[in-house]
């Protein structure tokens, strides 16, 4: 196996050395389900962006890592001011610069680039090591410094990169950390050399500040249930019964120790119990609920870098709904929908098709009600002459979550979530009509946002394709809440 360390091996070891060793040695146990490729689409398109944050520049092509170093370095002999992507590798160590300023006489600064709005801890390892490998290559860094988002930044006209960016200089800081760097290298390449396994127990690094695909693997030897399934604890609270031995829900519940959701999640498991059911407090929501009824969901995207007027990095913006009705209870059920073309900002579009198809004083039910509002309030913010319209709607929402939420009925199948998605496979099990994993192209809200956004790229034929799939996707979103508020009423004959 390799001893050679990469940036972003030397990241991985960072948070576990453990992980460095598997990916070398052990590749086939990783679960590829802990990878969230719209991060990774996200951080490609800010990265690509950022190229320009400095005027003209030149990029070394990926591909090949020696002819990438042998590039770099005859753009810097060629005095060129700003590369992209330089790359460069001394004793078994490599890394790219995203952006890299030619100062001459080998000195140079760094820029690292990130699709986030905060400075996380790693980020400053993964400055810090990149100076290393410079400096072991010859270079002086003058300054190492990180390109965030600035969330703060509202698009209007033209994208302004000066806007969008923040510039952190974080050059004493990467020079502070070069002994842990150093150390650190000899340590990894320490953990590599070993033919066995390293011994690491399990804890925070599993979870922060990545989610490790090795979990699944390095838990194999607990009980299922464990204590890292509970659903309404904290991970710092997990991790504090698993220390103290407290791991299956055997160990939870006689310790005593349990908060009374998390023990009921772990007796109705444990025990194999029936569902349970608080008739009273279910039948008290369902006052609420008045006809004609409307059930309401959206599906959005988050763009890191805006795209339209009026629009902040990470803003959600709401691209679809669907809207099943009923005039009277256990009347006719009626249903429309709006899903947008990806080519122009949708929000004028949805707001007034909102307005047209949901009268402003009816009953609207939505399943977690706090997205659906505060998307519609913001759509009110941006069109006054919908405000009150849209005000009236968001004021009339029902939030179908709460029976669930707040655990008036709850069954084991629902494994301590409260999720539609979890509930509803729950009350209907085995019924292929609502089953999510038998719809084509889109299972997820994650998945919707991705295919929206990849819409962009496609031809009209492929295009209308995908926007069958994500139709049928938001359609059982909302015929899943007319099902739920059914056995809600059946449970007590409402």
């Amino acid at each position: 196996m390799s001893n050679a360390l990469s940036k972003s091996r030397y990241i991985s070891a960072v948070q576990c050395a453990k992980m460095l060793w598997l990916k070398d040695h052990k590749p086939d146990v990783f679960d590829e389900s802990y990878l969230n490729q719209a991060v990774f689409d996200a951080g490609n398109e800010v990265g690509d962006l950022a190229m320009g944050l400095f005027g003209p520049y030149t990029e070394v092509p990926y591909g090949d890592l020696g002819e990438m170093i042998r590039m770099t370095k005859q753009l810097i002999r060629k005095k060129t001011p700003i590369i992209c992507e330089a790359s460069f590798s001394q004793d078994g160590l490599f890394c790219s610069v995203d952006i890299l300023k030619n100062i001459g006489r080998k000195h140079v600064e760094l820029y690292e680039v990130k699709s986030s709005s905060h400075i996380h801890d790693i980020y400053l390892d993964d400055i810090a090591f990149q100076v290393y490998v410079l400096h072991q290559c010859g270079y002086q860094v003058d300054r190492a410094c990180l390109v965030y988002i600035n969330n703060g930044y509202e698009r209007i006209g033209e994208l302004d990169l000066s806007g969008l960016f923040r510039i952190e200089d974080l050059t004493a800081v990467a020079y502070a950390k070069q002994p842990e760097v150093e150390a650190n290298v000899e340590s990894f390449r320490t953990v590599l050399r070993k033919r066995k396994e390293p011994a690491r127990d399990l804890g925070a690094c599993c979870f922060s500040p990545y989610a490790c695909g090795f979990f699944p693997y390095c838990s194999r030897h607990l009980p299922k249930p464990n204590v890292f399934d509970l659903a309404a604890v904290q991970l710092r609270t997990k991790l504090q019964y698993y220390r103290k031995g407290l791991i299956s829900f055997q160990d939870l519940v006689e310790a005593g120790c349990l908060s009374s959701s998390a023990k009921l999640q772990a007796e109705t498991e444990l025990y194999d119990l029936n569902a349970h059911i608080e008739t009273d407090q279910i039948a008290e929501y369902l006052k609420n609920i008045t006809y004609p009824l409307y059930y309401l969901d959206f599906e959005s995207f988050q763009p890191p870098v805006p795209l339209y007027d009026y629009s902040f990095p990470f803003e959600q913006i709401p691209f679809q709904y669907s809207l099943h009705y009923q005039k009277k209870k256990n009347g006719r059920l009626y249903h429309k929908e709006f899903l947008a073309y990806p080519y122009d900002d949708p929000r004028r579009a949805i707001a007034e098709r909102l307005c047209a198809d949901i009268p402003g004083d009816v009953c609207v039910l939505a399943y977690n009600m706090s997205f659906e509002k505060s998307r519609i309030n913001r759509l009110a913010e941006l069109f006054p002459d919908l405000r009150e319209h849209l005000l009236m709607i968001s004021s009339h929402i029902v939030d179908l979550i709460t029976p669930f939420q707040k655990k008036w009925f709850y069954c084991k199948d629902m494994h301590g979530s409260y999720s539609i998605k979890a509930v509803l496979p729950a009350l209907f099990p085995d019924d292929p009509e609502l089953d999510y994993h038998h719809l084509a192209g889109v299972q997820n809200g994650a998945e919707a946002s991705a295919m929206f956004l990849k819409m962009r790229f496609m031809d009209q034929e492929t295009l209308e394709e995908n926007r069958s799939y994500l139709l049928k996707y938001c359609e059982l979103d909302t015929y899943a809440m007319v099902k739920i508020l059914q056995k809600l009423q059946e449970l007590t004959k409402e």
